[in-house]
This record gives C-alpha cells, sequence and structure tokens, in this order.
C-alpha cells in the first residue's frame, strides 16, 4: 500500500510491535471482563438458588400468588411467587415479578430451570424461574446492583489497564525499533557517507565480541557482512588506483620514445638513409612494446581470468612447446628439460603456455650468455593426474634479494638490478593471475647455488 512505503522502516516497526502488544493486552482485558463477570453473576445465581430452596421448604404446597418480599430494598429478602402453568389458575392481584410463557412452560414441566435478567421497581435484579409442584413454577429474584456495580468497576479498571497497556505497548515498540535498527541505520549513514564522499575506508561501529554476548544476530551479522564488502571495496579501489598511476607512469616513457621517433621520421628529408632506418625500427620497436603493455594492461584490468573452454591437457608436450618457443626467442640461452609424460591437468592451453612462456622469458632475461634455464616437470606422489604437478624453472642469473621476494608477482614491480632490462614488469604478475585461475600456486625463491626458482603447483590446496 503507498502509505506503507511512504513511512519509514522504524515507523512501521514501531507501529507493528504497538500493534500485537495492544492487540494481546486488549484481549486480555477483555477475557478478564468476561471471567468477572461470570463469576459475579455465578455467585448471584447461587444466591437465587439457595433462596428458592429456603422459600420452597417454608411454603411447600403454596397456592398462585406472591409469597415474600417485593426486592425493593437491597438488604430486603428475596421476592418469591408461585405461578401456575394454567393462566386461569392466577389469582386476582397481579404479579410483582413479570410471568413470561416460558415460566409457565417451566410449570407445566415442558421447560428446564432458567436465569434471567430483569428491571424492577426501577432497579436491576436477577430472578431464576424453577420448578414447585406438579403444575406450578416458582420464580424468585433478587436485587443486581451489587454485581451491575461490581461489573462496571471492573469494566473502568480493566479499560484503564487496557490503555497503559497500549501506551506501554507504543513505548517498547518504539524502543524496539529503535534498538533493534541501529545498526541498520548505521549501515544506512555509513553508505550514504561513502555515496557523498567516494571514500570506501568507513567502516559501520559493530559491538565488540566478548564472552557471554552469544550468537549475533542478523542485523549484526548484516553490517558485518557489510563491512567485509567495503574491505573489498577499498583494496578494489586502491589496486586500481595504484594500477593506473602505475600505468600512466610505465607508459610515459615509450610514448615520449614514440614522438621523439615520429616527430623525427616526420623530418625524414634532413636524415640519412640509415637514420631514417634506425628511427623507423625503433619506432617499430617501441610500437611492439606499447602494444604488449597495453594488450597486458587489459588482460590484468579485468582481475580475473575469462571463462574459457577447459579441457585436460597434458603438461610434457605443452612445457616441450613453451621451450622450443622459447628458445627461438632466446638463441643465446641454452634450456634443459626434464619431463614425466603421464603428468594431466584441468585447463586451457592457451593460458597456461602464457603463464609458462612468462616464466621462461622471464629466467632467459637473467641468464648469463651461456648458462642454463632448467624446466622440470615433477609428480608429487604415486601415478600422475592433476592432483600434484609441479613446474620449476631456475635460471642461473643474480637471483632474487631477499627483500625482493614478497614483490616479484606485484604489477609493475621491478628489482634494482632488472630496471636496466626490457620488460613491462607485468609478465610475473599475469603468470600468477592465471596460475590461480588454475587453482594452482606460483612462488619464487633463491635457488641453491645462486640463481632464482619458480614453483608452479598444482593442486596444492587439495
Amino acid at each position: 500500500m503507498p502509505w506503507r512505503r511512504r513511512r519509514p522502516l522504524r515507523t512501521r516497526l514501531a507501529l507493528a510491535a504497538t500493534a500485537a502488544v495492544a492487540l494481546v493486552a486488549v484481549g486480555v482485558c477483555a477475557a478478564a471482563f468476561f471471567v468477572v463477570r461470570g463469576a459475579l453473576y455465578r455467585q448471584l445465581d447461587l444466591n437465587l438458588t439457595q433462596s428458592a430452596r429456603l422459600a420452597a421448604q417454608r411454603n411447600p404446597d403454596s397456592g398462585p400468588g406472591t409469597l415474600s418480599g417485593e426486592c425493593r430494598f437491597l438488604a430486603a429478602p428475596a421476592c418469591a411467587e408461585v405461578v401456575p402453568a394454567d393462566p386461569a389458575s392466577d389469582p386476582a392481584a397481579p404479579y410483582l415479578l413479570p410471568v413470561a410463557p416460558a415460566a409457565r412452560a417451566v410449570a407445566a414441566g415442558t421447560k428446564a430451570p432458567y436465569y434471567t435478567s430483569i428491571v424492577h421497581a426501577g432497579h436491576p435484579a436477577r430472578m431464576l424461574t424453577t420448578d414447585y409442584t406438579k403444575g406450578r413454577a416458582l420464580q424468585v429474584a433478587l436485587r443486581a446492583d451489587s454485581v451491575e456495580d461490581g461489573i462496571e468497576e471492573a469494566a473502568w479498571w480493566l479499560a484503564l489497564t487496557a490503555a497503559a497497556g497500549m501506551l506501554l505497548a507504543a513505548l517498547l515498540g518504539y524502543w524496539v525499533a529503535r534498538t533493534g535498527l541501529a545498526p541498520v541505520t548505521r549501515l544506512t549513514a555509513t553508505a550514504e557517507r561513502i555515496a557523498a564522499t567516494r571514500d570506501p575506508r568507513h567502516r559501520i561501529e559493530l559491538p565488540p565480541p566478548g564472552p557471554g554476548r552469544g550468537a549475533e544476530d542478523e542485523v549484526t551479522r548484516l553490517a558485518g557482512s557489510f563491512n567485509t564488502m567495503l574491505g573489498e571495496l577499498e583494496q578494489s579501489v586502491t589496486a586500481q588506483r595504484r594500477l593506473v598511476a602505475d600505468a600512466s607512469h610505465e607508459l610515459r616513457t615509450p610514448l615520449t620514445a614514440l614522438r621523439t621517433n615520429a616527430e623525427l621520421l616526420a623530418r625524414g628529408e634532413r636524415l640519412t638513409a640509415g637514420q631514417r632506418e634506425r628511427a623507423s625500427l625503433a619506432l617499430g620497436r617501441q610500437l611492439r612494446e606499447v602494444t604488449g603493455l597495453v594488450n597486458d594492461l587489459i588482460e590484468l584490468a579485468r582481475d580475473e581470468e575469462p571463462q574459457l573452454l577447459v579441457e585436460q591437457v597434458r603438461l610434457a608436450p605443452l612445457v616441450e612447446y613453451c621451450v622450443g618457443a622459447a628458445r627461438a626467442h632466446w638463441p643465446g640461452v641454452e634450456f634443459r628439460v626434464r619431463a614425466q609424460e603421464e603428468v594431466v591437468v584441468a585447463g586451457v592451453p592457451a593460458r597456461l603456455s602464457r603463464l609458462l612462456g612468462n616464466l621462461l622469458d622471464n629466467a632467459a632475461k637473467f641468464s648469463p650468455a651461456g648458462a642454463e634455464v632448467e624446466v622440470d616437470l615433477t609428480v608429487r606422489g604415486a601415478g600422475g593426474g592433476a592432483g600434484g604437478a609441479e613446474v620449476t624453472v631456475r635460471d642461473h642469473g643474480p637471483g632474487i634479494a631477499e627483500g625482493d621476494l614478497p614483490y616479484v608477482f606485484d604489477r609493475f614491480y621491478r628489482a634494482g638490478a632488472a630496471r636496466a632490462l626490457p620488460g613491462s614488469g607485468l609478465g610475473l604478475a599475469m603468470a600468477r593471475q592465471i596460475a590461480r585461475a588454475h587453482r594452482a600456486e606460483l612462488t619464487a625463491e633463491a635457488a641453491p647455488g645462486g640463481g632464482a626458482m619458480f614453483r608452479l603447483t598444482f593442486g596444492a590446496g587439495e
């Protein structure tokens, strides 16, 4: 309904809690009223029964007419009269109490005794009509003023109790809404603050964990999940900003060189043929570097591997193929391969080739002339399969300094020894991203005797 949508959630929750508690309070008070009313009337009916028994004992065989009392005063005795089944037998004097056809039926024995509320001489009264002797009925009445007053007083007190209960219900409903929705209010305020400042470092304040607090409720868990989401968002934004900053820094140098060579070629009439050829070759090389850098940035910016067709890949032929491509690209480096034939993993051949190619290029780049790059494919455990395949790539170059080991897979990170070498600093970052997409672990370590070793382990977490 429109009015529900316009009201705040706290107001709707308070109204719902108030209505629920108020309904219970009113229901309990109404039930109590009927219980008190019934108890008072039962007591009065019991007195009428005793009065009828006494009247019958005192007048065992009396004719139709009034037996006793007028029911005009509270202290007066009960009114009693005998009513015949046949109206023709009525006395000449009028009856004090009203005689209904039902009373004639009781006198005739066709109806059971009954109680009824009447008004006599301007006062409320209660009357019992019961059997007396054959063909006659006995009617006994008592003033009901005290009963009516008691019922009225009980009604007033119960109405006040219901009103107090409804007021208390409203206060409790407001308190429940405010307390229960406090984390939601903080969550909303935090979301609005983030939207206004575009700063995901804000967090929702949560109660500190401690003994005796019990399990967290759903709203607190929601706030905790929101804080976790904000943490992930902050990491993503930070990584995005760092990527943009690093990319702009890395692109500045090749773009400057491209612009210089392009301007140089634009004045080609002033250059010799050799100068134009060198400038043209440099321009082509720089274009390829920038193209490769941009392609790597596009892949890394996705921060996830595309969902390609996964198949069973035999690692030994794949390693041989990648090593062959590396030999063609690095003719001055020796590559030695030790591969086990029956090793199969689930993956995408093109992406695994890119991973191994990046590791081989990195090893060849740091290998001195005539040194070997060792590639080993082993199985950790008995039998082949995807459970424990491991590929290691080792070079005999300067190795990785202890302080550089935690950062070798970061984007654009380049150690001091690698600053003068070609490359963008994205190859190892891309290799780790591909490894994680294949549920593999890629680590770097210092090789025994010098050099660096990269270890690719499939099924490390299984």
